[in-house]
């Protein structure tokens, strides 16, 4: 494994005098009356460091070198389908062709050692002199590690900074990194600023370690159970510090537009503690940004991955009432489209503001002649059946095979549209990252996992009272959508977290660190076309293969880095 340790480069500029007076040997001396030299703990230095893991951040969910990257978070499971896929993110569903030289594996292994070798050389910089810089990085470092062990198992352990190519690495255990994952994220809750008192709000708080450290105790907690007190704690000292309010009515920029209070925390304008979203915990901020100079990183292909490709319809062009222009590289799966949804009518999360699934032609003056056969998808033209005028603001009447790409039900949450970029390579987008939402989620998986289902139960129950909406009030309402103690299962938690949270979490990493991807996968429900269809999985699967280039670089003898059982190389 070859890490490269990142530095901010500074010039050295001096001032030289020459005396045209003399002759002597000193006419050659340099003397230089000014200079800067930025050393490794000036406080600029460790500033613009800290900015550059904010940078990684985005590098690594910004990344569109490879345009299907992002699917491999979300792929392959219980949720989504292939669409219109790139490459990369094949073998994540077609899992009999995930080996060691797949660029998404070698990408996510590599930005995760850059967090890890940046971070370390943050805190040695700094000691024990800033506290609060140490804390930010090793939140990141956390951040990384927690990454690694769940999707790699053991992995190499790094404390120090590396600043030349190494090649002699081994792995460590999954409970020796995951005591560093605890020490780094206690000590970055101790030292870092409350939330409104960091830097920006995109800038790393208590709250945002707390909310991690729940998650990463969770996972811990499949090994040790007493773990699941400690992500009990984490997820309480957000929930009881009561510096967050779920959205329950309409705010901010949109009021005049059609929608509803769900829907307003994932519009641009809407999504920071500053604009009103008293939900959010950590929304990275991505327009105009300050710490990602130039706004984006790459050209983040977010809402080209969720939405689909509409604007291949004769009727339709790109409008911000459909979030712009998709790719429709990811699907909704049946389970998600129908099934998770049974028996929750009236569920805000479900509103055609939030899961599209009905649209209107929009294309001004458009009018065709088209077929529609007898189950009421179009067709071409023929005596044979029913032909029908489709014009400009009729209900778009799709092909069979639309579902594949063109149209599908799809979340909004990554909807944008800027009329001066209307090919929208790029999305010029906050990202919601963590919310007080999932805050919720975590507590209840962990209360249930001590035998509280009741606990467990009234958590989830705060979420549906947001998510049914009370026609009068146009606010939550508790006596609909309410679930009791006997209903709980991790499943049912699962099952909530993809309403909730959908198109917003890693699903790869809620999935594994539970044990469950092998069996949710089960609950897809698409049948066809074959090669959109999961397959292929084996339980090795579960864990990723480390790159082949990391292996064939690393020269230690003995037990190196040895690749995880299952695959060949």
């Amino acid at each position: 494994m070859t890490i490269y340790k990142y530095t901010k480069i500074f010039s050295l500029f001096a001032l030289l005098s020459f005396s045209a007076a003399s002759c002597s040997d000193s006419f050659l001396e340099e003397k230089p009356y000014s200079n800067y030299d930025a050393n490794a703990n000036d406080p600029s230095t460790i500033e613009n460091q800290l900015i550059g893991l904010h940078y990684i951040y985005a590098e690594l969910y910004g990344y569109s070198g490879r345009q299907g990257f992002l699917s491999i978070w979300q792929i392959g499971m219980d949720i989504t389908s292939a669409g219109s896929t790139e490459g990369v993110e094949n073998p994540f569903y077609q899992y009999a062709d995930l080996n060691s030289e797949n660029g998404g594996v070698s990408y996510m292994w590599i930005k995760c050692y850059e967090f890890i070798n940046n971070a370390n050389g943050i805190i040695q910089s700094v000691g024990e002199s800033n506290p609060a810089a140490a804390a930010e990085a090793r939140f990141f470092r956390a951040y990384a590690y927690n990454t690694l062990v769940t999707l790699w198992g053991d992995v190499p352990l790094l404390t120090e900074p590396i600043s030349v190519p190494t090649f002699n690495y081994s792995r460590a255990p999954v409970a020796t990194v995951d005591a560093l994952i605890e020490e780094d994220l206690t000590f970055a809750v101790v030292n870092l600023p409350e939330v409104g008192s960091a830097a920006s709000e995109s800038r790393i708080n208590k709250d945002m370690a707390r909310q991690l450290a729940a998650e990463a105790y969770l996972r811990m907690g499949m090994r040790d159970a007493s773990y699941f007190e400690k992500a009990e704690k984490e997820a309480t000292d957000i929930i009881d510090g009561e510096k967050y309010k779920l959205i329950e009515q309409r705010y901010g920029k949109f009021l005049a537009e059609g929608g509803d209070y769900y829907r307003d925390m994932f519009r641009q304008g809407n999504m920071r503690r500053s604009e009103g979203n008293t939900e959010a915990i950590w929304t990275f901020e991505l327009e105009f940004n300050r710490e990602v100079n130039g706004g984006t990183i790459d050209n983040p292909q977010h809402r080209r991955v969720w939405q689909p490709a509409y604007h291949k319809w004769d009727g339709m062009v790109n409008a911000d009432s459909l979030g712009g222009r998709g790719n429709g590289r990811l699907r909704l799966s049946n389970f998600m489209k129908y099934t998770v949804w049974n028996g929750l009518a009236g569920d805000i999360r479900n509103s055609n503001y939030n899961i599209r699934r009905t649209t209107n032609y929009n294309r001004v003056g458009f009018s065709t002649e088209i077929g529609v056969d007898a189950d009421g998808y179009r067709v071409a033209k023929d005596a044979g059946v029913q032909n029908i005028t489709i014009k400009t603001g009729d209900k778009v009447v799709p092909f069979r095979t639309d579902s594949l790409e063109v149209w599908y039900p799809f979340p909004t949450k990554w909807g944008g549209y800027d009329p001066l970029d209307d090919f929208g390579y790029a999305l010029v987008k906050d990202w919601p990252v963590m919310r007080l939402a999932e805050t919720y989620l975590l507590r209840a998986e962990a209360r249930f996992r001590q035998n509280n289902p009741g606990g467990a139960a009234a958590d989830i129950n705060v979420l549906r009272n947001r998510s049914f909406k009370d026609a009068r009030t146009n606010s939550g309402n508790a006596t609909l959508g309410a679930v009791s103690a006997g209903q709980i299962t991790v499943d049912f938690i699962l099952d909530e977290r993809a309403r909730e949270l959908i198109a917003e979490e890693n699903r790869r990493m809620t999935l594994v660190r539970t044990g469950k991807l092998k069996e949710r996968i089960a609950l897809n429900g698409d049948q066809g076309p074959s090669n959109k269809i999961t397959s292929g999985f084996q339980d090795f699967n579960a864990l990723l293969p480390i790159p082949l280039t990391e292996i064939q670089l690393n020269n230690k003898e003995g037990e190196g880095l040895v690749q995880n059982l299952g695959y060949t190389k």
